[in-house]
């Protein structure tokens, strides 16, 4: 199973980026059982926990993202989003797919917030 992340990219404080992440190769009773998530590390700085989703669709968030982003799932396309709003410069970072399928980080996807 490779975790595939996209939807990095480059905007002003305030705007809103999409990012997605696939879980190829995943069977799909397997994809469903497990749980996904996102993390995140800035330059010069550890890789922390954005937000995470169950199999049964229990979300969790970092405070400093409460209320801005919004972690989801669809199961049949193996894949898990992160609505980013209100996007801040200290948002910053590489973003990384996380699951429990592989207990391991995908490839990253950039987010450069300016202001």
């Amino acid at each position: 199973v490779q975790l595939q992340a996209c939807g990095g990219g480059s905007v002003q404080v305030g705007g809103s980026l999409r990012l997605s992440c696939t879980a190829s190769g995943a069977i799909l009773s397997v994809f469903n059982s497990n749980t996904m998530g996102w993390y995140r590390q800035a330059p010069g700085k550890e890789r922390e926990f954005v937000a995470d989703i169950t199999d049964s669709g229990v979300t969790n968030y970092a405070d400093f993202v409460k209320g801005r982003f919004t972690i989801s799932r669809d199961n049949d396309k193996r894949r898990v989003y992160l609505q980013m709003n209100g996007l801040k410069p200290e948002d910053a970072a590489v973003y990384y797919c996380w699951s429990t399928i592989t207990n391991s980080w995908g490839q990253g996807t950039l987010v450069t917030v300016s202001s």
